[in-house]
């Protein structure tokens, strides 16, 4: 049986590292964007990608740009969500439960933190690609030390439970950031690029690229790694296996509930209608995600208290309350 801090620690590594994944590759493409269109309206642009990965936005009357874009997202070590905030939660978790994850993916994490600063003083002379890179690849990295590491047990289904959970969200949010675009718009391709599903894509519809074929793939296809449905069938299948023990009535757990729900309405959604409603669609899958996440953390990570007693000892007038809880 698996101390419930360690599964916490390990649910949240994986969601740390995906998010600061996820982040550095829609940052990427948006400043690719920004850069090289001359027409666009730069300060709106930046601050629907600010509210697209769920950061606070500077007030209205501060003109942003790229360079504050990525500052914000990337560098600021004092703001919560940006991509070294989160590096530094993940390794803080590793730290915390060296005893279920393994060396490699310690060195790995650490390595990766400590390897930030230099990784942003080289961006500030070549660009914020340097950075963005580093991360990515270091994020593949450890995604790969963790499945050749790691036993296969409990502790890795947690991982990559926190992982799948993770996805889900931000492959939601690369795709809010269009919803609102005509079903002609070429920035729908943005989309496949920053998830890495350009060429997949490619191969998959023999080059023809319109909004409907790019939702179709990133929402429903069974194989994608990325996409919507195979990231909530990995999460719910990881979730089943922590579930000791099937119910006899069919009865499911909170989380598990709610993953088979949004995993099934996704399976019989007809292909040819997924433009129609898709914003309110993919609210609906966002608010699931957060749903799930509060479900597992009730179930698994938070426990009562046991022992729960007040010390005697009375100083300066007030009574100490000592609780003891089962991790």
């Amino acid at each position: 049986m698996m101390l419930a801090r360690n599964a916490e620690s390990l649910y949240w590594i994986g969601r740390y590292v995906e998010r600061a994944d996820d982040m550095a590759r829609l940052l990427d493409v948006a400043i690719h964007q920004l850069l090289e269109d001359a027409t666009a309206d730069v300060d709106s642009s930046v601050r629907l990608v600010i509210q697209v990965l769920g950061l606070d936005a500077p007030p209205g009357g501060t003109e942003l740009d790229v360079w504050s874009l990525t500052e914000r997202v990337a560098y600021a070590k004092e703001s919560t969500g940006s991509i070294v905030d989160l590096i530094r939660s993940a390794r803080e978790n590793a730290r915390g439960a060296r005893e279920v994850t393994s060396s490699e993916m310690w060195e790995c994490l650490n390595t990766t933190y400590n390897g930030l600063a230099e990784a942003e003083r080289r961006s500030r002379r070549l660009g914020p690609h340097e950075f963005l890179s580093y991360v990515k690849n270091r994020a593949a990295m450890f995604a790969g030390l963790a499945d050749a590491t790691l036993s296969h047990d409990d502790g890795y289904r947690y991982l990559l439970l926190g992982r799948s959970v993770e996805r889900v969200d931000m492959t939601i949010r690369m795709l809010l950031a269009r919803a609102g675009d005509r079903a002609g718009s070429p920035a729908w391709v943005n989309v496949l690029v920053s998830a890495g599903a350009h060429d997949t894509f490619l191969r998959t519809y023999r080059g023809v690229i319109n909004a409907e074929n790019i939702v179709e793939f990133m929402l429903l296809d069974r194989l994608f790694p990325r996409s919507v449905f195979h990231a909530l069938s990995v999460a719910e299948h990881n979730l089943a296996d922590l579930e000791k023990g099937p119910s006899r009535t069919g009865a499911q757990a909170e989380a598990l509930l709610l993953l088979g729900r949004a995993r099934s309405s996704l399976e019989f959604l007809e292909p040819g209608d997924l433009l129609d409603g898709l914003q309110e669609r993919l609210l609906d899958l966002q608010d699931t995600c957060r749903a799930v996440n509060e479900a597992v953390t009730a179930q698994y990570f938070h426990v009562s208290p046991y022992v729960s007693w007040a010390d005697a000892r009375v100083s300066d007038g007030e009574e100490h309350v000592i609780e003891e809880s089962e991790l």
